[in-house]
């Protein structure tokens, strides 16, 4: 075998061997629409056996406050919330950005039940495993 196709070979078995197992999603914008598509991508990670990680920063945070108005979107009229309500329950963690909560005048009384304010410390160490694939929206 030429030195070439070797390394070759051994690359794609390492590459095989460090393939994503876990997504994690930032989700900033204030868009309805843009903050689905980030949620329903999680949830077909979820439905392909993904563990799913999503922070909710800037307007994006705004989903998981209680009794926040939102459109409903088409097919499923639903909300935003309603969805990420439902990828919870599939087993996604979410949380707000650490800068959500002092800068809203919210507290984590006013969240939906489950999310919680992430440590950037934490969050530094999860998107930088190998495992770990990000998507922001």
């Amino acid at each position: 075998m030429k030195k070439s196709a070797f390394l070759a070979t051994v690359l794609s078995v390492a590459a095989l061997s460090t393939q994503a197992t876990e997504l994690f999603v930032s989700i900033n914008s204030g868009n309805a629409m843009t903050q689905a598509a980030g949620i329903v991508i999680a949830g077909q990670a979820i439905e392909q056996k993904t563990n799913v990680r999503v922070l909710l920063c800037d307007a994006g945070g705004d989903i998981a406050v209680v009794g926040k108005e939102m459109p409903t979107l088409k097919p499923k009229n639903m909300t935003v919330q309603q969805m990420l309500q439902g990828l919870m329950k599939a087993g996604a963690k979410v949380e707000v950005c650490a800068l959500y909560l002092p800068n809203t005048g919210h507290q984590p009384a006013d969240l939906l039940p489950g999310v919680t304010p992430a440590k950037p410390a934490d969050i530094a160490t999860y998107v930088l495993k190998p495992e770990v694939q990000t998507l922001a929206f």
